[in-house]
């Protein structure tokens, strides 16, 4: 059974730090490009940061340069996501996604709150 299971999320102050984990198992995760997607009440969802299976490459969404680190762990088979200064706008609901050609998973979400 393929899962994708997000935690780390929560409620946090302006200014501050939360790192998400991404457990993955039930398929070859090292074979998996990754993302880190978002979806904020009423919004559509926006991509934040996504890295590569081959070389590692890694994309950040403009909003997130600068304030976030994706990496990920094929010992472990979890992906990370490190991201500090958090904002108000950062609230959201972030989810893991895993692709490979046809395939496309996604967990089920963890819920990110920036509020004083």
């Amino acid at each position: 059974e393929v899962q994708l299971v997000e935690s780390g999320g929560g409620l946090v102050q302006p200014g501050g730090s939360l790192r998400l984990s991404c457990a993955a198992s039930g398929f070859s995760f090292s074979n998996y490009d990754m993302r880190w997607v978002r979806q904020a009440p009423g919004k559509e969802l926006y991509g934040v940061s996504a890295i590569k299976t081959v070389g590692g490459g890694t994309y950040y969404a403009d909003s997130m340069k600068g304030r976030s680190t994706i990496s990920r762990d094929t010992a472990k088979n979890t992906m990370f996501l490190q991201m500090n200064d958090l904002k108000p706008d950062d609230t959201a609901v972030y989810y893991c996604n895993a692709t490979s050609g046809t395939y496309n998973y996604w967990g089920q979400g963890t819920q990110v709150t920036v509020s004083s």
